[in-house]
């Protein structure tokens, strides 16, 4: 599986990420049985990059994924997490989380992007994987804290990296005004895009994409799906688009889409993981994998090489901006 490296580090991402929030029972159970043998079928496909967060179900993501891992060489595997979410004990649990994960909610999140709530973050997250380390911490979700954030959360990270405890450190978020800020105002190396460049949606050329390319930091890319949109050959009425009923506008807009893909001779969801691999800030692309079948169709999808028309056509079809990037995507388009 090829790598990219994260600029002025040594962490090295393989194309594509696991993306461990849905082992985290997000939006339903995940047997435990498939949360570990979907590790495992992305370990044999040869991925090395893990990404969770204590806000995952409640710690479970964090647990499952570092039992999945226990026993594999340390040093041939990245795995990151994110601080900014506490978990404690709820005081008044209701039976079930309410913020989308199906898990219990004997604890509850609360936000914290303090110096003393990052390292006890930490910590935590290093006693629920069992893991000596973390490769990778981003801030997750500042969007209402971005004094606390920058000013005492980013510094701490930047300590434990200039220390060699992590060996990279930026932001996570769903929009990408601020994440420019954080490559632009703060020491982050790297910064983890939700949704923001994709086959629907290239608003990050305003703003992050820019960024990283002007300070020589890098990209991760999530939600290339678009929470569902772009993940089937042929899109329907009723499917998700950033976590709601997909508006009819771009339910026709996909269908344009992938339309043009099947003439090229290539698929929709195909074009989505390969897409954002066009800019040449965006090293790694991780996906959100539940099962061992999940994680065989991505990686297939992964390989797939993109015709280099394709970009261009859509591009001539107003499909996608004229200002995004169609070069070839780290080896995949022909």
């Amino acid at each position: 599986m090829h790598s990219r490296t994260i600029t002025n580090t040594p962490v090295a991402l393989t194309e594509p990420g696991f993306g461990a929030a849905v082992i985290g029972n997000l939006y339903r159970a995940t047997p435990s049985e498939d949360a570990a043998a979907a590790v495992t079928a992305a370990w044999e496909a040869g991925i090395r990059y893990f990404d969770t967060a204590p806000h995952y179900g409640l710690g479970l993501s964090e647990v499952r994924l570092g039992a999945a891992l226990r026993g594999r060489p340390r040093d041939e595997y990245v795995v990151s997490s994110k601080v900014g979410r506490l978990l404690v004990p709820h005081e008044a649990p209701r039976g079930v989380d309410t913020e989308g994960f199906a898990v219990p909610d004997h604890l509850r999140r609360r936000w914290d992007f303090s110096r003393d709530g990052v390292l006890r973050s930490i910590e935590d997250t290093l006693a629920r994987t069992g893991l000596d380390r973390l490769d990778i911490v981003y801030l997750h979700d500042p969007d209402d804290h971005w004094r606390q954030a920058s000013d005492e959360a980013m510094p701490t990270l930047a300590e434990l990296r200039d220390q060699g405890v992590i060996g990279a450190i930026g932001a996570g978020m769903n929009q990408s005004a601020m994440l420019a800020r954080f490559l632009r105002e703060t020491a982050a190396d790297v910064v983890m895009l939700a949704g923001r460049y994709t086959l629907l949606d290239q608003s990050a050329l305003d703003d992050v994409l820019p960024a990283a390319r002007e300070h020589g930091k890098s990209v991760v890319a999530v939600g290339v799906f678009n929470s569902g949109l772009l993940a089937l050959d042929r899109p329907a009425q009723g499917m998700k688009y950033d976590y709601q009923d997909a508006p009819p506008d771009l339910v026709a807009r996909a269908q344009d889409i992938a339309e043009i893909c099947e003439a090229h001779g290539t698929t929709l969801p195909a074009a989505a993981i390969a897409f954002p691999y066009t800019h040449p800030s965006i090293i790694n692309v991780t996906l959100g994998m539940r099962n061992p079948e999940q994680v065989e169709r991505n990686v297939d999808l992964h390989r797939r090489r993109i015709p280099q028309g394709l970009w261009e056509d859509l591009r001539t079809h107003g499909l996608i901006r004229w200002d995004a990037p169609t070069e070839n995507g780290h080896g995949r388009s022909s």
